[in-house]
This record gives C-alpha cells, structure tokens and sequence, in this order.
C-alpha cells in the first residue's frame, strides 16, 4: 500500500527498514520539487507505525490519521513564509524528548529543508548529534549542496531521480487523465510526477506556464526597456521565481535538443513545437546552451539570497534578440 509511484529502490530500502524495526535516526530525502519525496516521507511515517500486518496497510487506525495529517506522533513541519525557523526546530527538540503518544515510533518530516534559515539548521544538528530513542526525522531537499555538510553527513540520504515519461504517463491514465491530456502533461512535468498529478487536476498550473512562456518569447523579440520592465514585474513576487526559471529552463533545453537535431518526441513543450521550431533555426546550439547555462547561474544566485531584481534584470538582459 505505498502510495508512490516508482522509486522502487527507495521504496524497498525503506519497507525493509520499518519491517525490521530498525529505521535510522534521520534520512535525507534529495532530489527536484514535485517528485514525491514528501508523499514517501508520510508513506514511511505510516509503515513505522503501521498496527497491520503487511506495512504500510493504509487501512488501520495509524495509516488514515497519519493520511489525514492527525496522528500526535507524525509532524509535518513546514516552512513558515518562505525559510524554516529556528523557533520551529527549538520546538520539535522538546517534543523528540518525550516517549511517543501513541505509535511506536515519533516521526518528523521536515520538507525543503534548504529553505531552513542556519540558525534553525545548526539547532538541529545537536539533535542528529545525539538522536533521542524512537525518534525518525526526515528532511526533503532539492539538492546536497544547499545544505550543510554536517548535516547532511548525519543522515542516510536517498538521492530519487525524475521517473520516465511513460511512468507518469501510465500514472496519469490510471486516474483517468486522457491519453492525450496525459503524454503533453508527462511531457511537461519532465519526470516530476507530483507536478503532473496536480496539474491534472488543476488547469491553472498549466495556465500559468503558458503565460510564462509567452512572456519569455516577447522578451526575446522586445528591447532593453520591455525587459528591465519585466524584471521588475516578475520580482515583486520572488516566490515564483524558481517555477519560472524552471518553465524557461525546460523551453531552452527544447531548443537545444532541436538545434542538435534530436526527434521532436525527446522535447517536453510538446504543445508548442512550432514556435520551437522557429527558434531553433534562430539560434542554435551554442546560443541556447549559453541560456541554459546563464538561467542556472540566476537560479543559483537567487538561492543565495541576491536581490530578485537585479537577478532577473541580468538575466533578461543577457539573454539573445530574436527581433526583427
């Protein structure tokens, strides 16, 4: 009854772990938004304390609490804003002190643990320094190197990689997303199946990348002006900018693989091939994998905390002029 689709290694390393009752103290779960590191995270917290016989059993009395987000001995503890605070991980140490409520085993889940500010990640170092007895935490990340060393080296990490086109494909249609709607949304999501699921179900995300997308091709068919304005607009809301840094990174790496002439079926904007197309004659290689390369570059920048303007400002500026 894991509620994970692929990750089969992971998933088995862990189901062992919870049937031999000896999970290790702390894990690190690394890997790209949306690719169901929170959704193991919980389906471990449910095989830890599990009351049926094949774990986790998603039927028991710990499974639907621990579903429904209401077991005292399963914390999710998410980001207040946009970092994770200290004040929160003072206060899980005093919970992790005491003996589990009601399960066997007191778990903590803490999600984009790169967003925890240092001084919430050096507080809870002394407790994965000396873990306390029947206590799990689990923090999520995007990367290792967003996070400190003697953090991460007190964990047992599992690396989970975005799933094949046709896994998320064969998930979708299972929930009865059309085939159609299903091979463009497998496309879109480039393995990240929770993305896929959710914009399935919700038409908006899909929207939004195509706003983004196109706000993207007028800025490359625009001047200085219209892209300093841009700049500024897009960074009043600088928690959108890593999805839509994302979305950009996707139509670069598009025209790349059209410029080298890879098959059309190998791209992830399915839906919009045309303009692809028409760009990739425009540029070639050696242009898109300077984009490429100059969208990584801000998004690192902006994960170390560099003003969201001038970021974008240096990125719409840097990128070519497709005008006429």
């Amino acid at each position: 009854m894991w509620h994970i689709v692929g990750h089969e290694w992971a998933v088995a390393l862990l189901s062992h772990s919870a049937k031999n009752g000896h999970p290790a103290h702390a894990y690190l779960l690394v890997g790209p938004s949306h690719i169901g590191k929170t959704t193991l995270a919980l389906n471990y917290a449910q095989a830890l304390n599990c009351l049926g016989s094949d774990v986790p059993c998603g039927h028991c009395l710990a499974c639907r609490k621990i579903e429904r987000g209401v077991h005292p001995d399963v914390r999710l503890m998410e980001p207040e804003g946009s970092v994770l605070k200290i004040d929160q991980v003072r206060a899980l140490q005093h919970e992790v002190s005491l003996s589990p409520f009601e399960g066997r085993w007191r778990v903590y889940i803490l999600p984009e643990f790169h967003r925890a500010t240092t001084e919430a990640a050096n507080c809870l170092l002394k407790t994965l320094e000396e873990p306390p007895p029947r206590v799990v935490i689990i923090l999520t990340a995007l990367r290792i190197e967003m996070l400190l060393p003697t953090v991460v080296s007190r964990c047992q990490v599992l690396s989970l990689r975005p799933l094949s086109l046709s896994q998320v494909q064969e998930a979708l249609e299972a929930r009865e997303v059309a085939p159609e709607a299903a091979v463009l949304l497998a496309h879109l999501s480039g393995g990240r199946i929770g993305w896929a699921i959710m914009a399935a179900s919700n038409p908006a995300l899909v929207e939004r990348r195509a706003r983004y997308l196109e706000m993207l091709e007028n800025a490359l068919e625009r001047g200085r002006t219209y892209r300093m304005q841009m700049a500024d607009q897009l960074s009043q809301h600088p928690e959108n900018l890593p999805d839509i840094l994302e979305m950009w990174l996707s139509w670069w790496r598009d025209v790349m693989l059209l410029s080298g002439g890879c098959k059309e079926e190998d791209i992830a904007n399915l839906d919009r091939i045309m303009v692809l197309r028409q760009q990739a004659k425009r540029t070639g290689v050696k242009v898109a994998r300077s984009a490429i390369q100059t969208l990584c570059a801000t998004a690192d920048r902006l994960e170390h905390n560099v003003n969201p303007r001038l970021a974008m400002e240096a990125l719409l500026l840097s990128l070519p002029s497709l005008g006429a």
